[in-house]
């Protein structure tokens, strides 16, 4: 691939909100600058930027550190200075409409009420990849807000570790525009083990009626 890549994590900069569910982007892309052959984080586009390779292929990572709601104010200046065409942008992001654990890659389509996604898609338009991250659903709209600002639960972390482990190791695939690969690698690598099979009881010998 001669483009560069783009993949931007959304989250709320500042510690307070680290291990909020609404940072699984901060969080995901945190673990393949961790993993993968990426450079220091350096601040540029009111965000932070590191520059390496994914699969082969030229990459930048980026957490805007505008909030959530002022995403595209970061995204937008940094694809356009790099002129790259927004199909080379992925954003990873939290997602209340799939249930907790759940890995989507789309192209397109509507925001959902995500204010960073709402934000990039009027700076640029709608037509950029998206890594949609499961944190399922409180069941009241009028507790999504605190939903998705609370930290992931004890619980959560039993699902989310496996999750972004799998998402680190199939990235490259999405460096490779191979989004369903992407998604069927993170499905198999997270799929949980299959029970033993139980062993064949003998058979019986015949009995011999004669």
């Amino acid at each position: 691939m001669d483009t560069p890549l783009l993949i931007a994590g959304l989250g709320n900069p500042g510690s307070q909100y680290a291990k909020n569910r609404h940072n699984a982007g901060f969080i995901v892309v945190d673990e393949l600058h961790a993993h993968h052959k990426f450079g220091p984080w350096k601040a540029k586009f009111d965000g932070l930027l590191s520059e390496g390779s994914l699969g082969g292929r030229k990459t930048y990572l980026l957490k805007p550190q505008t909030f959530m709601n002022l995403s595209g104010d970061c995204i937008a200046p940094a694809l356009r200075f790099y002129k790259l065409p927004l199909e080379a942008l992925v954003v990873v992001h939290d997602e209340i409409d799939l249930s907790a654990g759940k890995l989507k890659v789309k192209t397109g389509g509507g925001d959902a009420g995500q204010n960073g996604l709402r934000s990039i898609t009027a700076a640029l338009g709608p037509d950029y990849r998206r890594v949609r991250l499961g944190i399922g659903h409180p069941g009241d709209k009028d507790r999504v807000t605190g939903h998705v600002l609370q930290n992931f639960s004890k619980d959560d972390i039993g699902w989310l570790k496996p999750l972004v482990d799998a998402m680190v190791e199939a990235a490259p695939m999405l460096a490779k525009d191979d989004d369903a690969g992407f998604m069927s690698k993170v499905a198999l690598l997270t799929a949980p083990p299959k029970p033993p099979k139980e062993p064949k009881k003998p058979k019986e010998p015949k009995k011999d009626t004669e």
